[in-house]
C-alpha cells in the first residue's frame, strides 16, 4: 500500500530531503559537465566513464531512497517530490520544487503541478 503523509511527516522530513537535493544537484551538476567536457574536449577533468558511472549511481541512490519513503519523484532538473496525502477528504499532493525552503504547497492529485496552491 502506498504512504499517505501528514503535513507534519513530511514536513519532517524535508531537512534531509534538501540535503539529499542539495547532492543531487552537485552529481548532476557534475555528471552534465564531465559528459560535455568528454563529448567536446575528448577528456575532463571530472574523469571518464567510471566517474560518469559513480555519479549515474549516486543520483540513483537518491531517487530510490526517496521512492523507497513513498515519495514520488517528478523530477530531476529540478527536483520534483510529491508527498501522498489526504487534505479535507480529498486526495492530493504534498508539492517540493528544488530550491524552496520549507513545504507549503499541495496540489489535488489529478490537477499536477498546474493546480499547485498554498497550503491551508
Amino acid at each position: 500500500m502506498d504512504r499517505i503523509f501528514t503535513v507534519d511527516e513530511a514536513r519532517a522530513l524535508l531537512p534531509s530531503i534538501v540535503e539529499d537535493a542539495r547532492a543531487l544537484v552537485a552529481a548532476r551538476a557534475d555528471m552534465a559537465q564531465l559528459a560535455h567536457d568528454r563529448r567536446t574536449a575528448g577528456t575532463s577533468p571530472l574523469g571518464g566513464v567510471p566517474e560518469l558511472k559513480a555519479l549515474e549511481a549516486r543520483i540513483e541512490d537518491l531517487l530510490s531512497g526517496w521512492a523507497r519513503q513513498g515519495i514520488e519523484v517528478k523530477g530531476v532538473a529540478p527536483v520534483l517530490l510529491d508527498f501522498p496525502a489526504v487534505l479535507d477528504g480529498v486526495s492530493v499532493r504534498l508539492c517540493w520544487i528544488e530550491g524552496e525552503t520549507e513545504l507549503r504547497w499541495y496540489h489535488r492529485t489529478e490537477l499536477g503541478f498546474a493546480g499547485r496552491r498554498p497550503l491551508p
